[in-house]
């Protein structure tokens, strides 16, 4: 018996330490301001940085992306042209639907099924699953998406990226509302 509480107590401590504890919460950002409207923040043109690190914390690319937004009071088309350091461009565009409730759904050519998101005060957060081309052909991944609205101009975003429910990376932007 205490063997068994033993090698139950180890593989729970081994899958905390590869899944991650606790983490955010949406709700723990429902009073701050200001408001993370994707509708409004992403209509029109906005530029973001971006870089990808490994799970060892090594930055493996480095990417510009210019986006442009157009909301039609039901759905926002977000273009998204991405420009990376070693000189590869790509293209998503989203087609995000905000629904009666008030959270998000979104689809694009390389997301598996449908993105699923909400906001709450200053931050938005999905989740999707997404086809990702590697020097190896694809490789399928899922995305843990924080965007944090900071002012009028600036949103910082943090995304986890796993397979298998290990983490496999980390990607980091940050983006600025540009005058129309």
């Amino acid at each position: 018996m205490y063997r068994k509480l033993r090698v139950g107590a180890l593989w729970a401590a081994i899958t905390a330490s590869l899944t991650g504890c606790g983490g955010m919460v949406l709700q723990d950002f429902a009073a701050s301001r200001p408001d993370m409207s994707m509708e409004e923040y992403f209509s029109g043109r906005t530029k973001a940085w971006g870089m990808f690190e490994d799970r060892f914390g090594n930055v493996k690319r480095q990417f510009v992306v210019d986006l442009v937004g157009r909301w039609d009071g039901r759905e926002l088309i977000l273009e998204e042209d991405f420009l990376y350091d070693d000189g590869e461009r790509d293209r998503r565009v989203w087609r995000i639907a905000k629904l009666a409730d008030g959270s998000y759904e979104g689809r694009a050519d390389d997301v598996i099924g449908v993105a699923k998101g909400a906001a709450a005060g200053r931050a938005f957060n999905w989740r999707y699953t997404v086809d990702l081309k590697t020097d190896d052909g694809l490789v399928r991944v899922q995305f843990d998406d924080w965007l944090f609205r900071q002012d009028a101009e600036v949103v910082l975003n943090k995304a986890e990226v796993t397979k298998y429910g290990i983490q496999v990376g980390q990607v980091f932007l940050s983006f600025r509302k540009l005058p129309d």
